[in-house]
């Protein structure tokens, strides 16, 4: 006797399990999101030393916010903040490294203040110093640690 249905709910079950098995392979963050989720967020210091990190006047002036998609980061000789797209973030165990879309084409000159100081302008190692600070290793326009800016 021959089950029909049988080759289609095996090519089913195959189909449901393809997903969970390529998001087994992928760092997850808390909770099951992205492994930078921790990051999210404005932060404050890094050109500087970090001073007011609650209210207004951390919000209102920070030195990098973080979200899902971009990293942006201010500028002591410009108003605007730069932002870089964020091609892939990896979960390390001191934090988390980026790899930020290319400023610049293959073989171009990368746009002053594009990158954060660092030896390859289009990756940003994140390093966790403690609950609220992190630290650019190696990144010579953010020599000082960032601290989360938080509300009161």
């Amino acid at each position: 006797m021959s089950r029909p249905w049988t080759l289609p709910a095996a090519a089913l079950a195959l189909a449901l399990a393809a997903p969970l098995a390529a998001d087994a392979q992928q760092p997850a963050g808390p909770a099951g999101g992205p492994p930078h989720a921790w990051l999210f967020g404005t932060w404050t210091g890094g050109i500087f030393p970090a001073s007011e990190t609650g209210g207004a006047g951390c919000f209102g002036q920070p030195s990098v916010i973080f979200t899902r998609d971009i990293v942006m980061r201010s500028s002591p000789v410009d108003v605007a903040m730069r932002q870089r797209l964020v091609q892939t973030a990896t979960a390390t165990p001191q934090g988390v490294e980026f790899r930020l879309v290319p400023a610049a084409p293959p073989g171009g000159r990368v746009p002053l203040g594009a990158g954060f100081g660092c030896a390859d302008p289009n990756l940003l190692r994140v390093e966790r110093r403690g609950n609220n600070e992190i630290v650019f290793p190696d990144c010579s326009e953010f020599p000082s640690p960032l601290k989360r800016c938080t509300t009161p």
